[in-house]
């Protein structure tokens, strides 16, 4: 049956193909993105959904250097406290690439507004969809860049108090993100931890259940 309100075939699949591809990319090649492109994406993502509209998103772009390099040294130090916290698989973890802060086209922080008490439309019972959200907003950014061959890494090794205040981000705010955005040689065939043994994407089987969890 002809659903009226679908796209041609060609762009369903775009759509698709563009989820299918999606990398969390960590190795970039050097280089300034278009700021034309960059617009559409921060747009993209202005065009997510929210929770009773609230927009909890801000787009910080980082264009000083210096701030720059702050960024990725408390990133860094993360990454250690981070591999010490795993015990185990701390050795594992460190032969990880786990960010391009240094080496990427553009820096973006995406953190949540301050006074989200403010909003009680669809949190009063889970204050946490701002953050739902704020993600939405992000995965649409990803999924435009992708669509135009620009990879974007998500960075969350920082610790939020630290990272806002090198911000100068307000007080009651939350940065949740450091966007690694660029020109990539290639795109990962698939997920690069899933290429480094870190851990592998569950079946379909395993995650849909019906009427009761586990079912």
């Amino acid at each position: 049956m002809h659903n009226p309100n679908a796209y041609p075939p060609d762009q369903i699949e775009a759509v698709y193909r563009a989820i299918r591809e999606r990398r969390d990319v960590r190795h970039f090649v050097p280089g300034p993105i278009g700021q034309d492109q960059l617009a559409r994406f921060i747009a993209a993502a202005h065009n997510g959904p929210s929770v009773g509209l609230m927009q909890p998103w801000r787009f910080l772009r980082i264009t000083d250097p210096a701030l720059r390099r702050a960024i990725h040294a408390e990133v860094d130090a993360e990454r250690l406290r981070t591999a010490a916290a795993l015990g185990e698989r701390s050795g594992e973890f460190m032969r990880l690439k786990v960010e391009g802060i240094l080496t990427c086209g553009e820096v973006l922080v995406v953190g949540l507004i301050d006074r989200r008490e403010d909003y009680v439309f669809g949190r009063r019972t889970m204050p946490e969809m701002d953050l739902a959200s704020a993600a939405c907003a992000i995965q649409n950014f990803w999924l435009a860049a992708r669509a135009e061959g620009i990879g974007v890494g998500w960075v969350s090794l920082f610790e939020p108090e630290r990272l806002r205040e090198l911000c100068a981000m307000p007080p009651g705010s939350q940065p949740i993100a450091v966007l690694c955005v660029g020109h990539v040689a290639e795109f990962y065939p698939a997920p690069m931890l899933e290429m480094e043994g870190w851990d592998a994407r569950h079946a379909l089987a395993d995650i849909v259940f019906e009427n009761r969890w586990g079912g």
